[in-house]
C-alpha cells in the first residue's frame, strides 16, 4: 500500500478482511455437516462426503497459509 492514501489503504483492509471472512466461513461450511456439504448432495454422495470436506479443508488451509504469509510479506 502507498503511504499518502489513507482512506484507499483502509478500504483495501477492509476488502481484505472481507474476503478472509468469506473464505473462511465457505470452508469451514464445507467440511464436517457443514450448510455448503449438505446442500451438495449429489457430490457428498460420490465419496461419502470426503470430496466436499477435503474441499472444505484446502479452502481453510490455503486462506489461513494466505493471511499468514501476508502479514509476513509486511513485516
Amino acid at each position: 500500500m502507498t503511504q499518502g492514501r489513507p482512506i484507499a489503504n483502509l478500504v483495501n483492509l477492509g476488502a481484505w478482511l472481507v474476503g478472509i471472512i468469506v473464505s473462511l466461513a465457505v470452508g469451514f461450511s464445507l467440511t464436517g455437516n457443514g450448510a455448503l456439504n449438505q446442500s451438495i448432495p449429489w457430490l457428498s454422495e460420490i465419496g461419502g462426503g470426503i470430496i466436499v470436506s477435503v474441499a472444505g479443508w484446502i479452502v481453510v488451509v490455503l486462506t489461513i497459509a494466505s493471511v499468514v504469509l501476508a502479514i509476513a510479506d509486511r513485516l
